[in-house]
């Protein structure tokens, strides 16, 4: 049996798909682990209304009634945003298991490219990727994110690595798997809330068809994913100094409690999302959305390179 026989893509998705037109995949443990309803709800409704702004159509993926759920909204959406941290979060490890139980999930970015790319979706948007934590050396806690990289080929469109990680490491492990690390108008390695890390990108791009020519190309070779880091807009960034501050506080606060695994990061954005007085959440939807903005502008042009041009009619 294909794994295609346990998805269900929304009618609208169906159609853009078979038409060749622009999709964008969008995450949902955002939803249900990110951030707290009601405003994950309203975040989910416009990041989506951010993505048809440019043309495209755009997909939430989640795990819902025993299905890999493509495109969904309405009802759906908003089961799944009041559910919040009540719903699984399913890595690549989770998927079966959570089919065979019915279980409500919220995707990851390794799910999700998994999903997207069974259903033929080739571009995707979140927040940021999951990498390498601090402490890896001891725990070896390492996000699946960064080996699906390696090897689904789906472009994600993020503003770096969370700055609760280890970003150095991640940026090793990702050469590792050999993911192409892509600079959307940067030369530097964004942190999530703060626009540089100190660290590098592979290859810089200041457009999206300049992207959506590599994307073209990097699928001809047959080879893996592709990562777009898209830094945070200036208006809504933190100095990296400053956010350090919070996130030493929330892993202290972690290690206190005995949080680890796939609980510690839920529980650090809520930690620093406390001890910025909410102002952690207002930078993170405004980088979900700035992303969702990039990728639906990248999935256009990689659109419009693919689809075959109709021949001219001719009227004699």
């Amino acid at each position: 049996m294909s794994g295609k026989a346990y998805l269900s893509v929304s009618a609208e998705v169906k159609a853009a798909l078979a038409a060749g037109k622009a999709v964008v995949a969008l995450e949902s443990t955002i939803i249900t682990h990110g951030m707290p309803y009601p405003q994950n709800l309203e975040m989910a409704r416009d990041v989506e209304d951010v993505v048809r702004a440019t043309g495209a159509v755009p997909a939430t993926i989640t795990i819902m009634d025993g299905r890999l759920c493509v495109g969904v909204s309405g009802e759906d959406l908003e089961r799944l945003a009041q559910e919040g941290h009540k719903a699984a979060k399913a890595s690549r490890r989770d998927v079966a298991a959570l089919l065979a139980s019915g279980e409500m999930a919220g995707t990851t970015v390794a799910t999700t490219m998994q999903i997207a790319a069974l259903a033929g979706i080739k571009v995707f948007a979140t927040g940021g990727i999951g990498g390498v934590h601090r402490g890896a050396e001891e725990s070896f806690d390492i996000s699946a994110d960064l080996e699906e990289l390696g090897r689904t080929p789906v472009a994600v469109i993020c503003a770096g690595a969370k700055s609760i990680l280890d970003i150095g490491k991640t940026l090793e492990v990702l050469e590792t798997n050999g993911v192409p690390v892509l600079g959307f108008g940067t030369d530097q390695f964004p942190a999530f809330w703060a626009r540089e890390s100190g660290f590098g990108v592979d290859h810089r791009f200041d457009d999206a068809e300049g992207v959506a020519h590599m994307l073209a190309i990097q699928s001809d070779l047959g080879m893996g994913g592709v990562l777009i880091v898209n830094p945070i807009p200036e208006a809504d960034a933190w100095e990296a100094s400053a956010i350090e501050g919070f996130i030493t506080q929330a892993l202290a606060d972690a290690e206190a409690k005995g949080i680890k695994g796939k609980a510690a990061t839920p529980f650090l954005l809520q930690r620093i999302f406390e001890l910025t007085g909410g102002k952690s959440l207002a930078s993170n939807i405004a980088l979900v959305k700035n992303n969702a903005r990039v990728a639906g502008e990248i999935a256009v042009a990689l659109a419009e390179r693919t689809t075959p041009k109709q021949p001219a009619v001719k009227f004699i």
